[in-house]
C-alpha cells in the first residue's frame, strides 16, 4: 500500500456493514411492504396466516428437517436462547463453550441466574475455538455457532456425535441464512431476522428437535419459568407456538418484512445462493488481507473466519506497539474516517472485543460494496498512521 492519502473514486453503492441490525436486502424497499395486515389482530386468520407462512419458509430456506418445530418468540435470539435455557436446562449436567461476549453471557445466565452448580465452562480467547474434543456429549452443550463479536465459527459440526446423550442448544444468530447448520447435530436452534437476512429487531426463532421436544415434556425444571419462557402445558408442547400462535404479540410489519426477505432468499437460490454470497464476500476481504501489512484477521485459523461477522484487528508493528487504550483510539479513528466520508457505517469492533473493525459480509452485502470498501479501509488507516506520526 502506498502512503498517500488520497481519496478513492470508487465508493460503495450501499456503506451498511453494521453487524446488527444488518443491511437490508438489495432492491429492498419500504413498498415491498404494503401487504402487511397492519392494525389487524394477530390472532386474525390473515394474521396467523402469514406467521405461518413465516415458520413454512423459514423451513424451506434454512432446510430445517420436516420433524424439527419453528417457533416465532419475543425478545430476538437472546429471548430465543433464554428460553431453550431456562426451559431445557437443569436435567443433567452441562457444557457451557465460549469464545466470545455472546457465548461468555450464556455462561453467566447458567452459573450465577439459574445457578446450575453442575455447568461445566469451556472458554477460549478471543480469535480462538475452545478444545472442541474435551466437550462430554453425556452433558447437555450449550454453544454458539458462529462468534458474532470474535469472527470465528465452528467449521462444521463433526465434533457433534450423532448418539448423543445430552442436549445441543447451538445460537446460531449470526449463522443462520449464510452457513450450513447441520440441523442432525443440533436440537436446538435459535436466531434472529435481523442478522443475515436484514430484518427488523426484537423477534428471535426457536427451532426444536424432537429430542428436545421430549425434554420439555417429561422434564420441569426446579425455578419459575415467566410466561414469556413456558412452552408446555399439563405436560405437553404448547402445539400453537409453532403454529404461529405466538406467545405475545408480534410486529406484524416485522413479519412482513422477514417475509420478503424470505422470498429475496429463494430468489437467488434459497441456502445454497445466501451461503454462496457470503462466501464471495469473505474471499473478497481474505485476498485483500493476505496482501495487505497493516491488517489481520481477528481468527487465528482461517478454517474458523466468519464469513458475516468479519473481525480484524490492525497488526502494523507500530500501532500494535502503543498501549490498549491508544490502540483502541487508533482503531476507532478510522472507523469515525469511514463514517464521515459516508462509506462505511458501524464498523467499530464490538465494545467488549479486542479494538479493531468488524465488517458484515452477509448475503444481503453486495460483493462489489465490499470490493469499493478495500480502498477506503487502505486510506482510513494512511490517514490515522499520519495523525499517529504528526
Amino acid at each position: 500500500m502506498s502512503g498517500s492519502l488520497a481519496k478513492p473514486d470508487l465508493r460503495p453503492a450501499n456503506p451498511n456493514f453494521s453487524s446488527g441490525p444488518c443491511s437490508k436486502r438489495p432492491g429492498w424497499s419500504l413498498e415491498g411492504l404494503a401487504d402487511a395486515p397492519l392494525g389487524r389482530s394477530h390472532r386474525a386468520k390473515v394474521g396467523k396466516a402469514k406467521l405461518a407462512e413465516a415458520i413454512d419458509l423459514t423451513r424451506e430456506v434454512l432446510q430445517v428437517p420436516a420433524d424439527y418445530r419453528i417457533g416465532i418468540v419475543p425478545a430476538s435470539d437472546t429471548g430465543a436462547v433464554e428460553m431453550a435455557m431456562w426451559s431445557l436446562l437443569g436435567a443433567r449436567p452441562v457444557d457451557m463453550l465460549a469464545w466470545e461476549s455472546f457465548g461468555s453471557g450464556w455462561v453467566t445466565d447458567v452459573i450465577k441466574q439459574l445457578k446450575l452448580a453442575d455447568a461445566r465452562k469451556i472458554e477460549a480467547p478471543y480469535g480462538e475455538l475452545p478444545d472442541l474434543s474435551s466437550v462430554d456429549f453425556s452433558h447437555d452443550v450449550v454453544f454458539t455457532w458462529n462468534g458474532t463479536t470474535s469472527g470465528v465459527r465452528v467449521p462444521n459440526a463433526d465434533w457433534i456425535p450423532a448418539d448423543r446423550e445430552g442436549l445441543t442448544i447451538c445460537d446460531a444468530t449470526s449463522a443462520a441464512f449464510a452457513q450450513n447448520l447441520d440441523f442432525a447435530k443440533l436440537d436446538v436452534v435459535t436466531f434472529s431476522w435481523q442478522k443475515a437476512l436484514g430484518g427488523e429487531a426484537a423477534h428471535g426463532v426457536l427451532i426444536l428437535s424432537p429430542r428436545a421436544v421430549e425434554r420439555l415434556e417429561s422434564y420441569t425444571p426446579s425455578w419459575p419459568l415467566p410466561k414469556i419462557f413456558r412452552m408446555t402445558k399439563g405436560g405437553k408442547l404448547i402445539e400453537g407456538i409453532f403454529k404461529g400462535e405466538t406467545i405475545n404479540t408480534p410486529s406484524m410489519l416485522c413479519v412482513e418484512d422477514y417475509l420478503d426477505a424470505l422470498k429475496w432468499a429463494q430468489s437467488i437460490g434459497g441456502l445454497n445462493g445466501l451461503v454462496g454470497r457470503a462466501d464471495a464476500n469473505l474471499k473478497v476481504l481474505a485476498d485483500w488481507v493476505e496482501k495487505t501489512d497493516w491488517v489481520a484477521f481477528l481468527a487465528v485459523d482461517p478454517a474458523t473466519c466468519s464469513n458475516t461477522s468479519v473481525c480484524l484487528r490492525v497488526v502494523d508493528p507500530e500501532v500494535a506497539a502503543l498501549p490498549d487504550d491508544a490502540q483502541a483510539a487508533f482503531a476507532k479513528g478510522m472507523v469515525t474516517a469511514l463514517d464521515s466520508e459516508g462509506v462505511a457505517y458501524d464498523i467499530g469492533a464490538y465494545r467488549d472485543a479486542p479494538s479493531g473493525l468488524r465488517i458484515w459480509t452477509g448475503a444481503t452485502v453486495e460483493r462489489s460494496d465490499v470490493e469499493a470498501l478495500l480502498g477506503w479501509l487502505d486510506w482510513a488507516f494512511a490517514s490515522q498512521k499520519a495523525q499517529l506520526k504528526g
